[in-house]
């Protein structure tokens, strides 16, 4: 795991613009592999062919609590299953044009995720935070990359959208199946950001397959735990 870290940002505050939205579907559903990024994004893709062709979209991995009631993550993987409750949302991220027309499209209809039944129903709309710590669950790396290798990477793509990186943890590798193979991927928390960064940053993702949750950042509780070994 790697860290890189530096001084504390002061204090800043800027508006949240209304052009790129999170739309959150309720779901009914039992369970989902806990692999389920290209299946899902080829579900959705069935319904709205041009859901891959639309660059601002995105589709939040679903991911839920790592024990339920007794209940132990099962290893990643496509033929392993998280079980999915009420509260579990379905989030895509999308342009504010867009969002009708999801809305319309997904909502009451029932995709086929590798073999299980989800069903969309009402859908609502939520703003992107204005939360200093981001978090993306998988952001694609390079074959045989190495952590601080992945962070110099990372470092140089903020740069380019006029983002400093102050605060980075680096987490874990692991592969998302696709048809021809598997997708590389580490986790990466961000902290300090300035707010204006941080809206940037969810507004435009890191790396390539946004459909399939790559490089979106959500807000996190932070990493002074983590440093501090708590």
């Amino acid at each position: 795991m790697t860290l890189y870290w530096q001084e504390d940002l002061s204090e800043q505050h800027c508006e949240v613009p209304t052009d790129i939205l999170d739309i959150l579907f309720t779901l009914d559903g039992k369970r989902l592999p806990v692999d389920h990024a290209h299946a899902l994004m080829r579900a959705i893709a069935g319904v709205l062919p041009w859901f891959e062709e639309e660059p601002g979209l995105g589709i939040h991995s679903i991911h839920v609590a790592g024990s339920q009631n007794g209940w132990e993550r099962p290893e990643h993987g496509t033929h392993s299953h998280i079980l999915l409750s009420r509260r579990t949302k379905l989030t895509i991220r999308a342009p504010r044009d867009r969002m009708e027309s999801l809305i319309a499209a997904l909502s009451g209809v029932t995709l086929d995720v590798n073999g299980c039944p989800l069903t969309l129903g009402a859908a609502k709309t939520r703003l992107l935070s204005k939360e200093t710590t981001l978090f993306s669950r998988y952001l694609v790396s390079l074959p045989g990359e190495s952590e601080g290798d992945f962070l110099t990477r990372a470092a140089a793509e903020l740069a380019a959208l006029d983002i400093r990186l102050r605060k980075a943890l680096c987490g874990k590798s692991l592969t998302l199946a696709i048809p021809d193979g598997v997708l590389e991927t580490r986790s990466l928390l961000l902290a300090d950001l300035a707010p204006e960064e941080s809206i940037r940053l969810q507004r435009h993702g890191l790396g390539p397959y946004r459909a399939m949750g790559c490089g979106l950042f959500i807000p996190h509780k932070g990493i002074e735990s983590v440093r501090k070994g708590g």
